[in-house]
């Protein structure tokens, strides 16, 4: 059962900075396979489809009826179309010409895709704009990317309209994913800023007809904003080749397992289309002829929207996943002791037989009829694959759902520069629990030697930064060759996160070199930069964060100011000396609540926010080893030392 899932193409080298094997997927030794000449744009695969699949369901979504929301409403492939070319029309019409920048500003819906493919049949470059990149973030993108024209959500039409905001001197127009007040659009004007409801641009897009100024495939298709571990976004270019080689190559990795998807498939749109994962997924959708239903904006209630569109197809990152086990266990624990000793069973039977190489589906199918058909109806009914990307999934949560969920279940790993995928797990091969598969197609990886991290590619195991190559990482940060060249050396982009590379192809994500993690669900956290600024806290004399891709917050080790401490005991009437005083959870509430405020003075992100503390009376410095000679934190020894305490906090944060 020893499989290969990846070959070396080429032998590391010592004595060389790239020292480590180059490897590819084990079906593309020889070269790459080609790609499809039907499809060298992303406007090519739209179009193609609306010919072959005109009256297929392409956009679902649902509205509220009487306060409650209703069934899923479709459009078809040939009114998306008809709608996609009159708001290209439009675009041309306002006075924009091929090459311009176009911001879409809002939740997943069908408004952002046609926004979205108006753009590809313009030769229009799309740029997403996304909260969560931080305070500031949205103006900064409009005015680095000097976007001309923005389709925009409704309630977020103020936000772009603020007249202190230094990207109105550039902005042309906005288009509302519905139609604005009459104050809103007075505010535009004050401002010289044209401002159309949905409605009233396609009008005037049916009555400007124009032809379309198409892409060829070295054009921009958009530039996506990315956060870093400091500062300003960086603005990732792909083109159209780029995505479209991710396209053709996930079409070629379905088509090697019998749950290929096929015009039947439903994908749930949930994750942010901003991000590169689910663009790419739904453009692979409507590659296929499927259809693609949106979430109605609620994430807490997204059990409601499976159940109600019955999803063939589940992307998420670790944190949903993981939301789907706890509500599994949670259901088990209300069964008698009889019914979950039966589950026990059946569970442990059917793992068994796919540790012994079996598929799923033909593991036990006595045991998906009895207990795990009731897990797989609580998706929906009619999921056949689910991908997790975006942090790692705690392999304990990939392989229950591998056994329970009756679907395919696979991690991917990569990155906007990459254009999605840069390694896939295959499904169905149990040996991929707790990795992120081989290389993907039409991509190569390598890893490098970092030796102040004690980080070798020739050792065994095989460990050092992974460094991708192929058809599809990006063309560069926009208006910055500087980080560009950081980053790209020698053709391989070095994406700062530490693998392993197991025996049988797979990659394993094991650190970070810069100690930027990724919280479970997908966002970034730089570490020493929280470390600066919760430091200012009064309270606080030393600071230690702690994060991992397997929780979806921070906590902290903090080393109290003994001289605030003690002030605060006296006015608490605490009577003891420091050290017990540190005991205390009432001074660890105390901090917490300072710690926040420090985090509410920097606005930052909720996912930032300190949620508990372990308080520690000894300084860092000492016989313990935490610091370096020049005083930075041992990041890896502090993990082993506070380990225990802090699964600890972890455990009193989810009761």
């Amino acid at each position: 059962m020893n499989k290969q899932f990846a070959v070396k193409v080429e032998e590391g080298r010592k004595g060389d900075p790239s020292v480590g094997p180059i490897y590819r997927y084990h079906t593309s030794k020889q070269s790459f396979p080609p790609l499809d000449s039907h499809f060298k744009t992303t406007w090519d695969v739209f179009r193609s489809s609306v010919e072959k699949y005109p009256n297929n369901r392409i956009l679902g979504w649902r509205e509220l009826v009487n306060g409650k929301w209703g069934p899923y409403v479709w459009k078809t492939y040939k009114v998306v179309y008809e709608e996609v070319l009159h708001v290209a029309y439009a675009i041309r019409a306002s006075g924009l010409q091929p090459g311009c920048k176009v911001g879409i500003y809002g939740s997943n819906c069908p408004q952002w895709i046609v926004a979205m493919e108006a753009c590809n049949a313009q030769n229009c470059i799309c740029v997403p704009l996304y909260d969560t990149l931080g305070a500031g973030a949205v103006n900064f993108i409009l005015e680095h990317a000097e976007v001309d024209i923005v389709f925009v959500q409704d309630k977020k039409v103020k936000q772009l309209l603020d007249p202190e905001c230094t990207h109105t001197r550039h902005l042309k127009a906005i288009v509302c994913f519905t139609s604005m007040t009459a104050e809103e659009k007075e505010m535009a004007d004050s401002i010289g800023i044209k401002s159309f409801s949905w409605n009233d641009f396609l009008q005037m897009g049916s009555e400007h007809p124009s032809e379309l100024q198409t892409p060829q495939p070295s054009d921009i298709c958009t530039i996506m904003y990315t956060s870093g571990t400091t500062g300003k976004p960086k603005g990732v270019i792909l083109t159209h080749e780029n995505v479209i080689t991710m396209i053709c190559g996930i079409d070629l990795m379905m088509e090697q397992f019998e749950e290929k998807m096929t015009v039947d498939d439903v994908y749930l749109s949930f994750l942010p289309l901003a991000h590169v994962f689910d663009r790419v997924i739904e453009e692979y959708f409507i590659r296929k002829g499927a259809s693609v239903g949106f979430y109605h904006g609620d994430i807490n209630a997204l059990k409601d929207d499976m159940m109600e569109l019955k999803p063939t197809f589940l992307a998420g990152v670790p944190r949903v996943l993981e939301r789907i086990h706890e509500g599994v266990l949670k259901g088990l624990e209300e069964l008698n002791p009889r019914r979950r000793k039966i589950f026990d069973i059946l569970y442990n039977y059917k793992l068994k037989w796919m540790k012994l190489g079996y598929k799923q589906k033909y593991a036990s199918p006595l045991a998906d009829m009895l207990a795990f058909r009731k897990v797989k109806n609580n998706l929906g009914g009619r999921i056949r694959c689910i991908v997790s990307a975006g942090a790692p999934l705690n392999p304990e949560v990939e392989e229950f759902l591998r056994v329970t969920s009756c679907a395919l279940v696979l991690q991917g790993y990569g990155l906007t520069e990459t254009c999605g995928l840069a390694t896939a797990a295959i499904p169905d091969e149990l040996s991929m629990v707790g990795t992120v598969g081989p290389p993907f197609l039409f991509k190569e990886l390598r890893l490098e030697e970092l030796p102040e991290m004690s980080y070798d590619p020739l050792a065994d195991p095989p460990r050092g930064e992974i460094c991708i190559r192929g058809k599809s990482p990006f063309a560069g940060y926009y208006k910055n060759p500087e980080l560009t060249d950081e980053v790209m050396k020698d053709g391989w982009f070095h994406t700062g996160d530490i693998g392993e590379m197991l025996p049988n192809g797979a990659l394993k994500i094991i650190d970070r070199k810069k100690h930027l993690i990724k919280l479970s669900q997908g966002e970034y956290v730089a570490l020493e930069h929280l470390e600066k600024l919760y430091a200012i806290t009064p309270i606080v004399e030393e600071i230690w964060v702690y994060g991992n891709s397997f929780k979806s917050s921070l906590v902290a080790v903090v080393v109290p100011n003994q001289e605030h401490a003690l002030k605060w005991a006296d006015r608490n009437g605490h009577k003891t000396t420091f050290s017990d005083l540190c005991t205390l959870s009432q001074l660890q509430d105390y901090i917490i609540s300072e710690l926040k405020s420090t985090a509410e003075r920097f606005k930052l992100n909720g996912f930032e926010h300190i949620k508990g503390v372990i308080v520690e009376p000894e300084t860092f410095e000492g016989e313990r080893g935490f610091l370096t000679p020049t005083l930075k934190k041992k990041r890896d020894r502090m993990q082993d030392h506070y380990k225990i305490q802090i699964d600890n906090v972890y455990r009193g944060l989810n009761k």
